[in-house]
């Protein structure tokens, strides 16, 4: 069994943080005690390694990018009774979730209905759905889409105003 330079793992840790690679600076000493009592070859090790580098950060992203999204809690496709909505395709649905092309193509998804019909369930869920695929998503109800550009072009006009009533003097 081999053991580690204390020195040499010191280096180490200075050189993961430098690198950011904080999964392998967590895992790094684990992995390789357990390389070194199975006999792992070098490229066995970097890559479980590697492996769970990219698992962290993916974790971290839709992480940080469900906070970004503002999303209502426990709203889910799995959640979603398509039974009371019959309207509804299921499989459109989960198309969509998969955010086939018709992101890409920038295509806009409108949800409209009376009230209680699960509109703002099945767009959290689609949002949901979508972080968990990659895609950045912002919930915002309409009204509150609404205020806040009325809000941008109150402020555009102000300032326009402002900006054109001043006069240079020569």
């Amino acid at each position: 069994m081999k053991t580690t330079d204390p020195v040499d793992a010191a280096r180490l840790e200075l050189m993961l943080t430098e690198l950011r690679l904080p999964a392998i600076k967590l895992l790094w000493s684990r992995f390789a005690d357990q390389a070194d009592k199975e006999g792992w070859p070098a490229a066995r090790f970097l890559a479980a390694l590697s492996e769970h580098e990219i698992a962290e950060r993916d974790r971290r992203r839709i992480e940080r990018h469900l906070v970004d999204a503002k999303l209502p809690v426990g709203k889910t496709l799995e959640s979603f009774d398509f039974d009371t909505v019959p309207m509804v395709s299921k499989a459109q649905v989960m198309a969509l979730a998969a955010g086939d092309s018709w992101i890409e193509k920038g295509a806009n998804l409108i949800l409209f209905g009376p009230p209680g019909t699960g509109k703002s369930h099945l767009a959290a869920a689609l949002g949901l759905a979508l972080v968990e695929n990659g895609w950045r998503v912002l919930f915002t109800r309409t009204t509150d889409l609404v205020q806040k550009l009325q809000i941008a072009a109150a402020i555009w006009r102000s300032r326009r105003r402002s900006t054109s009533s001043t006069s240079t003097i020569s």
